[in-house]
């Protein structure tokens, strides 16, 4: 059956048309706001979206006191633009630097731009942000000095706190940043970065193998060694600073807890966004081995303890209640993304998404559908399941809503308030969604239709992980309500994929009044 998916109703931009829900916040105390973020997860990668090999009784409790999102996306398949539009509510792709970021690049989201933490911190919210980053740190990319504070840094974003990783675990810089400096500097190993060269007498992955005892790299990620492990990037130094792979997780966990603790009195908003199912893989040793799925396996058992402290540390100051948790991830899955753990010989019947085709950096429903829980027990219905069609895009609106929020002119312009969406009280679809693949390519989402714009890139990716990207030299348009994405139906149906067309070109002209006309 085709649908006029033109017809549908207008869209109220978050800048300008405040929310009828904002009324509603003054009938209910201001909850807490806790974002969990997991990195690299996939949609089937949970047990309670099906997926195998794994025991996850911590999300499986969240998902218990809430509601389970079926059709929810991220907006980009990487990593990078994902957290960029989450924290801005702008699409990534409308700015040129927000592609995956080096461990030194410059802060992407600049000071004076308008973010969620500034949101949430303008109504007394006491905020945070804690552990991956992976948007950038100090004012200019490269010139950083990391043996002193940072020119810029999360503080000027709005965060009050934070305790965070300059990128992710397979880049250097290899430390913890916490309020704008390296946490636990060591001045007699002052510390050196470079994406260019490397620094003289410091071994690589690539010339000194023998000293990688903890993983060893299938692809890339043959520089600078750290903690028996090989990066992306150059660095020397460091020091006592320096930190092991498999003690991350506590020690994000650890600074997220002692922060719910300090401010149980509240309000509070906190970004809490762990590196565990990204590479390089390496759990605490309490975890690795527990999966028959190896290290990527061990990993989710991780994450899933991460969950559990974040939950207990609620309900031991009394506030769990009235804290509004929301756990997703910033792309799907990727299997073998450069390091040899085996990850892909030991899935042993699981699919990390799912039925889906793609993968993260894939155009494909692989590359941005992810697992969303949301879980409020003052106000969310518990044990629910919702297939509405959301995208990432929209949260900051919509929280804005929740907590009576003004949004200054111009600030989050892509994002749009759906909170009755977010809160499980309202089933009607967003009317469509848009996602962002790693070379930019673009696709259109509704409830039934997906449209890929023509893209020049190779349809398997041939550098590494062995992911079909969605990238074809002529329009892609895919009926939804079969599952897959298998039959590409667009020389059947012209003018759906003309309307699809002048939809998306007026989405990059920011013509939002005319988008759905």
């Amino acid at each position: 059956m085709k649908k006029n998916y033109l017809a549908l109703p207008l869209l109220a931009p978050a800048a300008y048309v405040p929310s009828a829900c904002a009324q509603g916040a003054e009938t209910h105390e201001r909850p807490n706001v806790v974002i969990i973020y997991a990195d690299d997860l996939g949609y089937g990668d949970l047990p309670c979206y099906g997926g195998k090999n794994s025991d996850t009784p911590n999300i499986d409790r969240l998902a218990s006191r809430g509601v389970r999102f079926t059709n929810a996306h991220a907006v980009a398949s990487t990593s990078t633009p994902s957290r960029y539009s989450l924290l801005t509510g702008e699409y990534a792709w409308r700015r040129p630097d927000t592609d995956i970021a080096a461990g030194n690049a410059a802060m992407i989201i600049r000071p004076g731009q308008y973010t969620m933490a500034d949101m949430f911190h303008s109504e007394g919210y006491a905020t945070c942000a804690i552990g991956k980053w992976h948007l950038g740190l100090g004012d200019k990319t490269g010139e950083q000095d990391w043996n002193a504070p940072l020119p810029a840094s999360l503080g000027d974003l709005g965060f009050d706190y934070h305790y965070i990783m300059a990128a992710t675990a397979d880049r250097v810089p290899c430390v913890f940043i916490e309020q704008g400096r390296v946490a636990d500097h060591d001045p007699e190993a002052p510390i050196e970065v470079s994406y260019r060269e490397n620094f003289p007498g410091e071994p690589t992955g690539r010339d000194n193998p023998e000293l990688l005892y903890n993983l060893k790299p299938s692809h890339g990620h043959d520089m600078s060694i750290v903690n028996g492990i090989s990066r992306i990037g150059y660095m020397k130094g460091g020091g006592r600073a320096l930190w092991k792979d498999e003690n991350i997780a506590d020690s994000i966990t650890m600074h997220a807890v002692r922060f719910i603790e300090q401010h149980k009195d509240g309000p509070f908003f906190m970004y809490f966004a762990t590196n565990d199912v990204h590479v390089p893989r390496f759990p605490h040793e309490r975890f690795r081995g527990r999966s028959i799925m190896g290290l990527r396996g061990d990993a989710i058992l991780s994450f899933d303890w991460c969950v559990g402290q974040i939950l207990d540390a609620l309900e031991r100051s009394g506030i769990a209640d009235n804290t509004l948790i929301i756990l997703s991830s910033d792309n799907g899955p990727v299997v073998d993304d450069g390091y040899l753990d085996h990850a892909e010989e030991l899935l042993n019947g699981h699919s990390p998404t799912g039925e889906l085709r793609g993968g993260k950096y894939s155009a494909f429903e692989g590359g941005t559908a992810i697992p969303l829980i949301v879980s409020w027990p003052a106000r969310v219905r518990m044990g629910a399941e919702s297939d509405v069609l959301m995208s990432q895009i929209d949260w900051m609106a919509s929280l804005g809503a929740l907590i009576g929020a003004t949004f200054p002119r111009g600030s989050a312009p892509d994002s749009f308030d759906r909170l009755g969406n977010l809160l499980g009280e309202d089933a009607s679809h967003r009317p469509w969604i848009l996602g962002q693949a790693a070379d930019h390519t673009l696709s259109l989402r509704t409830a039934e239709w997906k449209y890929i714009e023509p893209s020049d890139g190779e349809a398997v990716i041939s550098w590494g992980p062995k992911i079909e990207t969605g990238y074809l030299s002529s329009p892609q348009l895919y009926d939804m309500t079969r599952p897959g994405e298998l039959q590409n139906v667009a020389a059947a149906n012209p003018d759906m994929v003309a309307g699809f067309q002048s939809l998306l070109k007026r989405i990059r002209e920011r013509d939002y009044e005319q988008t759905l006309r």
